[in-house]
């Protein structure tokens, strides 16, 4: 079934092929200047650091609904082995089986195409299964520090958690940004948090991916107006799931990803910064949210710090 002309019309609106040359490979990391960095390390006030990432266990927030990605399999291939003959040093050493984008994780531009594209107008095909992606893979997001905002979008309409039916609105991200007396800035990356992970965190893994909220259709144009370096949030999904559109299914991944080259992340534990930045009174931090370097990858695992 072909993307409706309703997608196709904000493609348009939120498009940024070209705009960094032709071969740009990172997108709106690009708006992630200097001086935006520097701003952000002066903002550091109490030097208390949040942690966002959830654990990788073998019983992670996978269930099977996408094949291939497997939570975290952790093996030991050796265990206080004498490696130099008896009475010296002993080492342990680990392996690990994952999908990249099991957990905590940063989707690559390239993760998502569609109309036979990804970002800057490169062919899909140049993903492939024997070098993975040839152009903007993870191993490009070669540095993600900046200003991070947290829009409270729960904490702003006054609940704890959304419900499951909740589409994320600009109109929403709007009021969070009211309630949190922060303004979200060019270069920035905004965390919106919903409290779809507490479902994750109370046992309930299944219930966390389907029904969740997410964000709507709609957001990307906010994002793409306020120059938005990245984008993650609390949910499986990212966008509202099941969709907003009938059989439109992932259209905020493709206008994020692929439209606006702008990296997006999931899974992101957003309740001990809720209740920091509410302690704090202030919802801008400085944010270290590095890839992992996997060359051609379309995805990593991302071990995030917000430091107040």
């Amino acid at each position: 079934m072909a993307l409706p002309e309703e997608f196709h019309e904000i493609a348009k609106r939120v498009n940024n092929w070209g705009r960094w040359g032709a071969g740009d490979e990172i997108g709106t990391l690009n708006l992630i200047t200097d001086e935006v960095v520097r701003q952000a390390a002066a903002g550091v006030r109490s030097g208390r650091r949040v942690p966002l990432a959830l654990p990788l266990r073998q019983d992670g927030v996978q269930t099977g609904m996408i094949p291939g990605r497997v939570n975290p399999l952790h093996a030991m291939v050796q265990t206080n082995q004498e490696l130099f003959g008896p009475g010296t040093v002993a080492c342990s050493d680990d392996v690990v089986t994952m999908g990249l984008q099991a957990g905590t994780h940063w989707d690559a531009l390239p993760h998502v195409s569609h109309s036979g594209r990804i970002y800057n107008g490169r062919p899909a095909h140049t993903v492939s299964a024997h070098a993975g992606a040839e152009f903007g893979g993870i191993d490009k997001a070669r540095h993600v520090v900046s200003r991070g905002v947290l829009l409270d979008v729960a904490r702003a309409r006054g609940v704890d958690r959304l419900a499951g039916d909740h589409a994320v609105t600009p109109e929403d991200l709007a009021a969070a940004e009211e309630f949190g007396a922060v303004r979200v800035r060019a270069g920035d990356i905004v965390l919106v948090r919903t409290g779809q992970v507490q479902v994750y965190l109370a046992g309930d893994k299944h219930g966390y991916g389907y029904p969740s909220p997410g964000l709507s259709v709609r957001c990307p144009e906010w994002f793409h107006a306020r120059d938005v370096a990245a984008v993650a949030n609390d949910t499986l999904t990212f966008e509202i799931f099941p969709p907003e559109i009938d059989n439109l299914w992932l259209p905020v991944h493709a206008l994020d990803l692929v439209e606006m080259g702008m990296l997006q992340g999931q899974n992101w534990n957003l309740e001990e910064l809720s209740t920091a930045c509410g302690e704090e009174r202030r919802y801008a931090f400085l944010l270290s949210a590095m890839p992992e370097p996997f060359v051609g990858a379309t995805g990593t695992p991302v071990a995030p710090v917000a430091i107040l």
